[in-house]
């Protein structure tokens, strides 16, 4: 490959969402060029993958891209999604970010010749001394194999593809999944008059309100979303952990399934088995809905801690009683007696990097890094969840995670200017310690 023939870059960067944008502007502000190449549009992900009355699950405030916070006027409220696009999309003109929209990156792999990489996109070939791959990790839908079972006169679709309840055809609806889409998608229904069957998985409760505060606002205050990944106490198994239940919507509330139980929801345990119009569910309901709700307690503890070692003036709130209990759960659904017609799958997203031809990742395809740096000299990841943090993979972290990787490269690219190489490519102890403190 000819390097006169071919367009070259300081650095690309693979997506346009909010990560991308971020590391593309602390590159602007410190005069590196670079190019943005994203396959859709900008925040297109927010756009075409939400449902329509999808909205944040943590406050406005928390909404802190460099050097574009949120300064609307309802900073204790959670964006519904066409505000987060416009949020998104608004930021990539505040600073004129260098982004082709509608390319395809298809293949990275590195040219040792040259010393750079050659990025192959649906516009041609590129090449960059350094690459920063921002498509974050949700994928490819989930869709566990035994879906295959249904009868094609059910309709199937991942959550990624709901967008509103009058879109269904008649008929209940069953929704595999509690993590925030299946819970958030089953009380949407919900809301709308649809009969909705419910299979319970063991993701965590968040309470929403807390000793007169939001329950983000006092995780804040006791410093959890400072914590990294290597102070966790789960540490890397952190990053498989499903994200706690609770919505934004109205304002923000808590997702209590028990009081949907009392409204007419229907609550199973998991999924077990498929054969035709017949699913096997295990039971372990209560076992789900107990776990969830300890989650929720231990949380209020945490709280009840931090208040009483400050001596914070605080309302006390009444303790949480179940409003309801699973008794005799059944563990076998007839689709066809049960009148469901739709099956919604909020079963989660596999990772995909296999368009990356370069040696970075361990045995189940994640990127190995440290804080996104990678053991590959020039090669970058963000906005993957606890990538480094809680707010790695969201819009209250992925700034210190930008900050962090345009040091990085630009320390890179003065290495390189001065004819030296990394020592240890995925190490910046000097770099780390200046972040970590500021």
């Amino acid at each position: 490959m000819s390097l006169s023939t071919t367009t070259h870059y300081p650095v690309v960067i693979v997506g346009g969402g909010q990560a991308g944008l971020s590391v593309s502007y602390c590159l602007k502000q410190r005069g590196i060029e670079n190019i943005i190449f994203e396959k859709h549009s900008v925040a297109h992900s927010w756009e075409a993958k939400r449902w329509d009355s999808f909205c944040l699950v943590t406050p406005n405030w928390q909404c802190v891209l460099p050097g574009y916070a949120y300064s609307g006027d309802d900073p204790d409220g959670f964006m519904g999604k066409r505000k987060i696009v416009q949020y998104v999309q608004d930021y990539a003109q505040f600073f004129e970010a260098n982004i082709r929209e509608g390319v395809a990156v298809e293949k990275v792999e590195e040219e040792p010749s040259n010393a750079v990489f050659k990025v192959t996109t649906s516009a041609g070939i590129y090449t960059a001394d350094q690459v920063v791959v921002a498509t974050g990790g949700y994928h490819i839908p989930k869709i566990p194999t035994i879906s295959e079972a249904l009868p094609e006169s059910v309709l199937q679709l991942h959550s990624s593809a709901y967008k509103k309840p009058a879109d269904l055809p008649a008929g209940d609806v069953l929704v595999v999944g509690t993590g925030q889409s299946g819970c958030q998608i089953a009380e949407d229904l919900h809301l709308a008059g649809r009969q909705v069957h419910l299979c319970v998985g063991g993701a965590p409760r968040s309470p929403r309100q807390y000793r007169g505060k939001d329950v983000v606002e006092w995780l804040d205050q006791l410093g959890y979303y400072d914590i990294t990944v290597d102070e966790h106490p789960q540490k890397e198994a952190v990053r498989k952990k499903t994200n706690h239940y609770v919505t934004g919507r109205g304002g923000g509330r808590e997702i209590d399934l028990r009081q949907f139980a009392t409204e007419g929801m229907r609550l199973y345990g998991k999924l077990k088995s498929i054969e035709g119009t017949r699913l096997t569910l295990k039971d372990d309901l209560k076992k789900n809905l107990d776990q969830a709700d300890e989650v929720a307690e231990s949380i209020k503890r945490t709280i009840d801690q931090y208040i009483e070692k400050n001596n914070i003036e605080a309302v006390v709130d009444p303790p949480y009683e179940p409003v309801w209990q699973p008794n005799d759960t059944p563990t076998l659904i007839d689709l066809e007696a049960a009148g469901i017609n739709t099956v919604i799958w909020a079963t989660g997203y596999h990772m995909d990097f296999s368009w990356i031809e370069i040696p970075a990742f361990d045995g189940k395809g994640y990127p190995t890094h440290q804080r996104g740096v990678t053991t590959v000299e020039g090669l970058y990841f963000i906005g993957l969840p606890w990538l480094y943090t809680w707010g790695s993979g969201r819009f209250s972290g992925v700034a210190h995670d930008a900050e962090h990787l345009a040091d990085c490269i630009e320390h890179c690219i003065e290495l390189r200017h001065r004819g030296l190489k990394l020592s240890q490519p995925g190490r910046y102890e000097a770099i780390n310690e200046v972040a970590i403190g500021s």
